[in-house]
């Protein structure tokens, strides 16, 4: 995501490093560098205009001027309009959860945009409350069974009545149902239809009006551009929505419809659909999401990944292990399918601060599976005991993973390096070396 735009603006602010300080001239040439990125990722032209002024006016202020880091202010000027645009840093993100139960979240928007699966991964997201999904789609063919599919594979009641085509009627007996199960939220799939049109909007309304929803959120996909902000405008007007969820975010490079949407509507990006997974789903923080644009990272959306999936009880246990014994094939398998659970390498290296310019970032991945065949052609023993693994040996686990036994050598050394290095932390001898983005290459198979 944004992935145009940030390599963009990135490039602009690094010109600035060679600048001993801000100018207007200079301030002027880079800040029309990033008019035209804004405009070449489809922003809608009213924020990018809001958002140059905006910069401008700061960078020409006389602190900034007088400034001997120019590039490091610029970022932070830039970083601080970019989280107003996307949305501030109030938490507008939450959903509002009704003292008493169930809340009710309705999700609208166009036939296409991926409601009906954006219903199942907020369900998923939702999880630690009690949750059920409302089939009220009855126009899409299959659309109930589609949900049904969704809600049986993480384990969520879905409601559904397939004897009628009255929507309110199929709302109002699944708000019956949650209250006599105790359910927390009712998240309610309505139909879309493949334009905006009156029939549909007059359903929405009268649901609306009937069952007063706790959140109403626009379900609107992100690759459809500057359309996005016109269908956020229609759908807010008529049903004055609480927030949006963005789907296929990972697949949008250029990203203006998430920089537009919060200016023009005033309503918030509440969630962000990533990936195809389920689990592929987060809140939307401006923030977080700026940094990530300007190349900074995200560390606590890693840390918040990483607290998800990792068990502490687990993570004692190991630690308590390593310092024991030190690693072996089996502690590596497991650790790579833990980060595994996390996402891919790529994206979780983009939310380290300069990762995002490690060259070859793409080949992580590649890496990974490749370092996991190798480990799943080894037996039990050998993953517990390396230095078993004669030629021989080597020779069958490289038939076995696809590889070659030059890359079961540098494994099996990259592994002894892990351990001398533990070894030395453990006995607080030696000093380590400060840690470099080049060292990450080294723990993978090349």
């Amino acid at each position: 995501m944004f992935k145009t735009l940030s390599e963009k603006i990135q490039g602009v602010i690094k010109k600035l490093k060679s600048q001993t300080k801000l100018t207007e001239d200079n301030i002027s040439e880079i800040v029309r560098q990033i008019r035209i990125a804004l405009l070449e990722a489809d922003v809608n032209y009213k924020v990018v205009k809001v958002f140059i002024e905006r910069i401008k006016k700061e960078a020409l202020g006389k602190d900034v001027l007088k400034s001997l880091t120019p590039d490091k202010v610029f970022v932070k000027i830039v970083n601080d309009a970019l989280t107003d645009i996307l949305g501030g840093s109030e938490g507008l993100n939450k959903i509002f959860f009704h003292p008493l139960p169930p809340t009710i979240i309705m999700l609208v928007g166009l036939q296409g945009s991926g409601k009906t699966t954006t219903a199942a991964k907020l369900a998923y997201y939702l999880r630690n409350k009690k949750v059920m999904l409302t089939a009220a789609d009855v126009y899409r063919p299959a659309a109930v069974d589609q949900l049904e599919v969704l809600g049986r594979s993480i384990n969520v009641p879905v409601y559904a009545n397939k004897n009628t085509s009255d929507v309110v009627k199929i709302i109002k007996e699944s708000i019956a149902f949650c209250k006599k199960q105790l359910i927390d939220v009712n998240i309610i799939d309505t139909a879309g239809r493949l334009h905006i049109d009156n029939d549909m909007m007059e359903e929405l309304v009268k649901v609306k009006k009937e069952f007063n929803p706790n959140e109403i959120l626009l379900v609107v996909d992100s690759m459809v551009g500057q359309d996005v902000v016109n269908q956020a405008l229609e759908f807010n007007e008529k049903l004055n929505i609480t927030g949006v969820i963005l789907t296929k975010l990972d697949s949008d490079a250029r990203g203006g419809a998430a920089l537009s949407i919060k200016e023009i509507t005033g309503k918030p990006i509440k969630f962000a659909g990533v990936g195809e997974k389920i689990a592929d789903f987060e809140p939307f923080y401006p923030d977080r999401m700026a940094s990530r644009i300007l190349g900074m990272g995200d560390i606590v959306s890693l840390v918040e990944k990483a607290q998800d999936t990792i068990d502490e009880s687990e993570a004692k246990d190991f630690e308590k292990k390593l310092k024991k014994e030190g690693l072996d094939f089996n502690d590596l398998l497991k650790q790579f399918r833990m980060i595994k659970k996390m996402g891919t390498m790529e994206n979780l290296l983009k939310l380290i601060p300069g990762f995002s310019k490690l060259p070859q970032i793409d080949d992580f991945d590649d890496k990974f599976k490749r370092v996991e065949a190798i480990i799943n052609s080894m037996t039990l023993l050998e993953r517990r005991n390396y230095h078993i693994i004669n030629s021989s040996r080597k020779k069958r686990i490289a038939r076995g993973s696809g590889t070659s036994v030059r890359e079961i050598n540098k494994l099996i050394e990259q592994l002894q390096q892990m351990n001398r290095m533990l070894k030395m932390v453990n006995n607080k001898k030696g000093k380590l070396k400060k840690f470099d983005k080049s060292m990450l290459n080294n723990i993978f198979v090349k």
